[in-house]
């Protein structure tokens, strides 16, 4: 076929997406972007049985039509039924091998152009296909990557593009994953002269209340076949307000093949912080002979950052202790195939807390949740993998049975390391929401892999287990101080305006390496006890808590040192995998579980985060069986000097006491009954209600993607003990899931595709997708109660 037969088609399509109003800007920060999520079609293919597999699935020729019909985001293992003997590090789900294959139709004319398709992640091990030609590999699940599809487009427009996704080693990861393509695919058309990918960069270099100066990194690339052709090219770089309004411009002339540095002064800056997120918006225009070639958009915010061994952090030259959560990539009964209106409710919940970081723990997360972050003011620690050059200890089969195995990403290590910290580091550099570079989590455990002689002991504390002491077989320790240095050489070569760090599980055997130096900031997992000893022992070291506990001696480590800046609780939310034995799917480290409900410790953190008045109560037994009646405890979170507690209206005849370990408020009742209500001194209040029996379904939603179901007694109250099944019937919408936050129900996996679970603590959580202009009606329905109904227009 001829070249110019196949531009005209591409940008035939690229002006058909610009007039769209589904056309979208992906964050490849060039060309123009369409999500390509719709209309695949998948087969999985389980781990033992690869005979089924043929290598003409790539092939256009292929016949797919009995294939399962599916939309993007996708992740199959979550769709499958937990199994005792599958590892609890996946919590007991199977990986296996996916393929996927969408029919790609181009139009019959038009100009020049190229077409790229950009996978914001697949995991893992996929190689992706255009009519049977190999683009590419990447074995990382969590990299996103881009392919140039031009090369194999068909003249006559009918193009097949086939991805085969192997998550052949399902026990590779400490904690649950998912299989498939589980985020976003979009479609990327730009001439053969644009800007390139990831190459739209900013960064501040001064701010005052009267101007900043903001330096922007242009880059352009050229995909002609004859490159020796000279073009002269202008880049222009306009910042716009939260209004629209131009605040700074400039241009430059740039060749092609070329990255040029151009300044934008700002008269009056408005920064981003976490109270006022404030983002402007970054545009660069690329033309030739004043003929517009290609183009970009960014969010860009404006703030300072920094860091001092003696005070901490500093955001926009304020002071600050970073109440921070580890997140994981999953919600519940959908797997890691999350929708942004997910993840919002999440961080908005989190953020009422007080939460104010959150640490992608451990590996690059879904663009969507960073877009997130930099909207609704919360800072990102992010962060590259979990594994290094070997693999650590895993669960294959079960939990806690027979030998762990060793199954993990060191099969790649060498080969894709520096190119996965680089792109982690080019794709979110433009979110003002990040503020640390994390090269690693605990790759120093003691002897899992690496040893040192310091493990003999020799009078040093450590709070993980040293697995034995010094074991000379085992790789060296000093390995990890190398590998530092040349992955924190990776992150400063791309970006010098925010700090590495790492999370370091065996900081006295890490001492004894160049790691902690090889970095800006050094994180300490569980290892409150050195602040002090290493704060010492290395002046100029910047400490935090990378990993932390709950508990109130862990926040005191925080709260009362000036030269530790924060920690980040292990977790903020429970997650799938690294679970205990079956039938637990997940861990319940969370604030909040699995369906995004606030948890009593989430109630417990707000009392100490908070800058809001929280008042919340929970009674429980005192002695076994008597759970509604007899003595009981009635504990108060509050961040109130005092509080009243009340029962019927009038007060609890007994005195209030205080814990010694959570500094909290609690009340022993010889409770018969009625309504308990707590009043604290700073406003707030808590009412627990008296409830009868159930009687009704009441139902609720955000009109975006969620459902809550609730049991009620006839007052209306939820009833906190049942337990009832509830069936949903949707119209109008797509159910993708039931959730009910009861981590040790191995059948609400198995329900995904099914309408109906029981309510854990009298409620449940149901995700929709609601379809285009239609009216949407929900119900529920359960036995012996009354159900309910919701429209949403």
């Amino acid at each position: 076929m001829k070249q110019t037969t196949l531009c005209n088609k591409l940008l035939s399509l690229m002006a058909a997406c610009l007039l769209s109003p589904l056309a979208l800007w992906a964050q490849v920060s060039f060309g123009n972007a369409r999500l390509l999520n719709d209309d695949w079609r998948f087969l999985r293919i389980d781990s033992t049985q690869h005979i089924y597999e043929q290598p003409s699935m790539k092939e256009a020729s292929f016949d797919d039509t009995a294939w399962r019909r599916l939309s993007l985001p996708h992740d199959w293992s979550i769709e499958q039924p937990m199994s005792p003997d599958k590892g609890s590090c996946q919590g007991y789900l199977p990986g296996g091998i996916g393929w996927y294959r969408k029919a790609l139709t181009l139009p019959s004319e038009g100009t020049r152009g190229r077409l790229f398709i950009y996978f914001e992640g697949a995991y893992n091990y996929s190689e992706v296909y255009l009519n049977g030609h190999l683009l590419g590999s990447r074995p990382s699940g969590f990299a996103s990557f881009m392919y140039d599809l031009t090369p194999y487009l068909r003249a006559d427009g009918q193009n097949m593009i086939a991805v085969r996704v192997s998550h052949d080693q399902e026990n590779d990861s400490r904690w649950y994953t998912g299989s498939g393509i589980n985020r976003n695919v979009w479609l990327i058309e730009a001439p053969e002269v644009h800007l390139a990918q990831w190459g739209t960069a900013y960064r501040l270099v001064s701010i005052n209340k009267r101007k900043a100066v903001v330096e922007v990194d242009v880059e352009t690339t050229d995909e002609r076949a004859d490159q020796s052709a000279k073009l002269p090219l202008k880049a222009d770089v306009r910042l716009l307000d939260a209004s629209g309004k131009v605040v700074a411009q400039t241009s430059t002339a740039i060749q092609t093949k070329e990255k040029k540095t151009v300044r934008l002064n700002v008269n009056n800056p408005h920064r981003w912080n976490l109270d006022d997120p404030y983002l402007y918006t970054l545009t660069t225009t690329l033309s030739s002979n004043l003929e517009q070639l290609d183009a970009s958009t960014v969010k860009a915010g404006m703030r300072t950052l920094d860091f001092s061994p003696n005070k901490g952090f500093a955001l926009n030259g304020q002071w600050m202790k970073v109440k921070g959560v580890c997140l994981h990539d999953d919600a519940g009964v959908l797997g890691t195939a999350v929708p942004k209106e997910v993840w919002h409710r999440r961080i908005v919940e989190l953020k009422a807390i007080g939460v104010n970081a959150i640490r992608m723990s451990h590996n690059p997360h879904a663009p969507e949740l960073y877009d997130l972050c930099d909207e609704l003011g919360m800072l990102v620690m992010d962060e590259a993998s979990d594994e290094w050059e070997f693999p650590k200890r895993k669960w294959l089969k079960g939990w806690n049975k027979g030998v762990p195995g060793f199954q993990g990403t060191y099969t790649y290590f060498e080969e894709w390391i520096e190119r996965d910290v680089a792109d982690m580091v080019r794709r979110d550099r433009c979110h003002p929401s990040v503020f640390m570079w994390s090269i690693g989590n605990e790759v120093d455990y003691p002897n899992d892999p690496y040893s040192h002689p310091v493990l003999n002991g020799n009078g040093t504390d450590f709070t993980q287990p040293a697995y034995g002491g010094y074991k000379p077989e085992q790789p060296n320790a000093e390995r990890i101080g190398c590998i530092a240095q040349r992955l924190a050489k990776v992150v400063k070569d791309i970006d010098r305006s925010r700090p590495t760090t790492g999370a370091l599980a065996g900081v006295v055997m890490s001492n004894e390496t160049a790691y902690p130096s090889a970095i800006d900031v050094v994180g300490y997992n569980y290892t409150e006890s050195r602040y002090d000893v290493d704060h010492q022992r290395y002046p100029q070291r910047v400490i935090y808590g990378s990993e932390n506990r709950h508990d109130m001696d862990a926040w005191r480590a925080v709260r009362d040192n000036d030269h530790i800046f924060g920690q980040f609780l292990w977790t903020g939310i429970d997650y799938l995998g690294e679970s205990g034995p079956w039938p637990a799917r997940g861990s319940s480290a969370g604030l909040l579980d699995l369906a995004g409900q606030r948890k009593p410790g989430g109630w417990y953190r707000a009392a100490l985060w908070s800058d809001k008045p929280v008042c919340f109560i929970q009674m429980y037994p005192l002695h076994r069986g008597n759970r509604n009646r007899g003595k009981q405890r009635v504990v108060c979170f509050t961040n109130a000097a005092t509080a009243q507690l009340l029962i019927d209206g009038k007060p609890a005849d007994c005195q209030m006491q205080r814990d010694e370990q959570t500094g909290m408020p609690f009340w022993e009742i010889n409770y018969k009954g009625g309504t308990l209500r707590c009043e604290a001194s700073n406003g707030a209040s808590y009412e627990l209600p008296e409830t009868k029996a159930p009687y009704a379904l009441r139902l609720s939603t955000d009109s975006v993607a969620h459902l809550f179901v609730e049991v009620v007694d006839e007052q209306g109250n939820v009833v906190r003990q049942a337990d009832n099944e509830v069936t949903i019937h949707l119209h109008g919408a797509q159910l993708l899931g039931l959730e009910n936050g009861d981590m040790m129900d191995p059948t609400v996996n198995a329900r995904q595709q099914k309408n109906r679970l029981r309510v854990l603590n009298g409620r449940l959580v149901g995700y929709f997708h609601k379809a285009k202009g239609a009216e949407t009606v929900i119900t529920a329905t359960a036995p012996f109660l009354q159900s309910a109904e919701i429209k949403i227009q």
